[in-house]
């Protein structure tokens, strides 16, 4: 899952990178209004954390900013200012969440996961799709009551293609949300091939379909439908 931060404080913004990045999320950050609204135009997201105070701007813009482009991205303000009317306007502009400074990396986390499931998997902590059984906090996956052993990436794969099943994705886009910025810097996208080539074997091993499908020129699709 992608999350991108935008956080003006440096330790802050170090601090959740490197504990949101242990925690298996593919993490790009923003210290100001100006180069957050870049990445929002740019990249899509699947979380954004998103500080109401910055120094070039309103922290409640870039949310309607990211309401208007990516509607389907999920928005936590994290913010020192905790008054009743920031948390409700934020809330009323189309945050999901609201966390108030100072608070514990476990909370936050807890949230991003809670709300990741939200959007994605209508709250469910177990995705059965077939054969297939996903506990996403856990990040275990099961094929027909098989443990599925897999890397990180392979695993973000997996959930990347159940949370569009049945949709043709892009080789870019999967591309992006496995690397993040560095997808751009990539001169082929030979990672992916390996990736979902190990995936596809090492879930047919277990009696899985083969629901990876390739779509010419364009990528890829979790068909469910076969």
């Amino acid at each position: 899952m992608k999350i991108l931060i935008i956080e003006d404080e440096p330790e802050l913004r170090k601090s959740l990178k490197m504990f949101l990045g242990q925690e298996g999320y593919s993490i790009e950050s923003a210290s100001n209004y100006s180069e957050a609204l870049d990445k929002i135009c740019a990249h899509t997201y699947d979380c954004t954390l998103v500080d109401i105070t910055l120094p070039d701007g309103n922290g409640i813009d870039l949310v309607k900013s990211i309401k208007t482009k990516q509607p389907q991205t999920g928005i936590i303000i994290i913010s020192a200012k905790n008054s009743l009317d920031d948390k409700l306007n934020g809330l009323d502009i189309g945050a999901d969440d609201y966390l108030p400074k100072p608070f514990h990396l476990a909370e936050l986390n807890a949230r991003i996961k809670a709300l990741i499931r939200r959007k994605n998997f209508d709250g469910k902590e177990t995705i059965e799709i077939n054969e297939v059984r996903i506990l996403p906090l856990k990040r275990l996956a099961f094929i027909n009551d098989q443990p599925l052993i897999l890397t990180g990436k392979e695993f973000d794969l997996l959930l990347y293609f159940l949370a569009n099943k049945n949709r043709v994705v892009s080789k870019y886009s999967v591309a992006e949300h496995l690397m993040g910025d560095f997808a751009e810097r990539l001169d082929s996208f030979d990672f992916i091939y390996a990736h979902i080539k190990n995936l596809r074997k090492k879930m047919m091993a277990l009696g899985a379909t083969d629901y990876i499908k390739n779509v010419y020129g364009i990528g890829y699709n979790f068909n469910t439908e076969i």
